[in-house]
């Protein structure tokens, strides 16, 4: 059993973790500046990158990371009652998801100058940070397999649904991985 102190210090202990925290810190870090503005080109890139940030990688990816690994011991009769919680929250999820592509989107659509290669390129490589350190959660959490899950499913789960944020913000795929939990897409479409 694990104490409270180490589960929590994790978050400084465990690369994984702390990669993946310290990097959605960083897309925040421009428009928590105090003379942050929107009236440049610069200042909305940098707005639209939070907010890709926040939802298409946070919520879009980590976030979804994470429920398949609970909904999956869920579809195999286990952690029934975490399980459907995780459904509800998945619902929430997907509602705040559709949101923001929604609000990215939008700023694109009235603001098309922010959206140049070079910014599309930015947006790409963080996708690609954010993937990476998924999977080496992935593989931190199932390091031998667990109950029918490997971190390999993770990696291609993880670029799979990467690849769907990014063709729901206008950019073309990147891995073109298969989904290795169809079910998923069947709960959340």
């Amino acid at each position: 059993f694990r104490s409270a102190r180490e589960i929590f210090n994790m978050y400084h202990e465990v690369s994984s973790i702390k990669g993946k925290d310290d990097f959605v810190m960083s897309l925040t870090e421009g428009v928590l500046r105090p003379d942050f503005t929107t009236d440049t080109v610069e200042g909305r890139q940098e707005f639209l990158k939070n907010l890709i940030g926040f939802y298409v990688i946070l919520e879009g990816i980590f976030f979804y990371s994470g429920f398949v690994m609970i909904l999956s011991f869920h579809r195999q009769n286990r952690m029934k009652g975490i399980g459907e919680q995780f459904q509800y929250i998945l619902r929430d999820e997907t509602v705040h998801l559709n949101f923001g592509i929604d609000l990215i989107n939008t700023i694109k659509a009235e603001n098309p100058e922010i959206w140049t290669d070079d910014f599309k390129d930015e947006v790409i490589k963080l996708i690609k940070t954010a993937v990476d350190f998924e999977y080496q959660y992935a593989a931190d959490c199932l390091p031998h397999g667990v109950l029918g899950l490997t971190a390999s499913m993770f990696q291609d789960y993880v670029q799979h649904i990467a690849d769907r944020r990014m063709e729901r913000i206008g950019i073309p795929a990147q891995f073109n991985a298969k989904n290795p939990f169809p079910w998923m897409s069947e709960t959340i479409d």
